[in-house]
């Protein structure tokens, strides 16, 4: 894989981390959905959801990366030890988001 394409999946990476955390929107684009008691509220995803789009999108990412290896011609397999560090520098990179969303002050 060239090394753009390897910058490429880190600044991927990184914004995909964050896209959770820094709107109220699934995946940055579908409204979330409101109960009928709190149509007049705004809308405000919960912890569980901005977790499982993190997933989801780490797989997104994961696969772009799989595919631009692949179109490179040099894929390699992997291991379960390969999944657990990336997902957790996939953690590590949408802290700035959680920090955002969580330990900053809005008004």
């Amino acid at each position: 894989m060239s090394a753009v394409a390897g910058w490429f999946i880190v600044l991927l990476a990184l914004v995909g981390a964050n896209v959770p955390f820094l709107n109220q929107r699934l995946f940055g684009v579908v409204p979330v959905p409101l109960p009928a008691a709190e149509r007049n509220k705004a809308p405000k995803k919960n912890a569980w959801l901005r977790i499982g789009e993190l997933i989801v999108l780490y797989f997104v990412v994961g696969a772009l990366g799989f595919m631009l290896e692949a179109r490179a011609g040099n894929r390699f397999d992997q291991g379960w030890q390969f999944y657990a560090i990336t997902f957790s520098l996939f953690v590590v990179l949408a802290f700035p988001g959680f920090t955002y969303q969580y330990l900053v002050k809005h008004r």
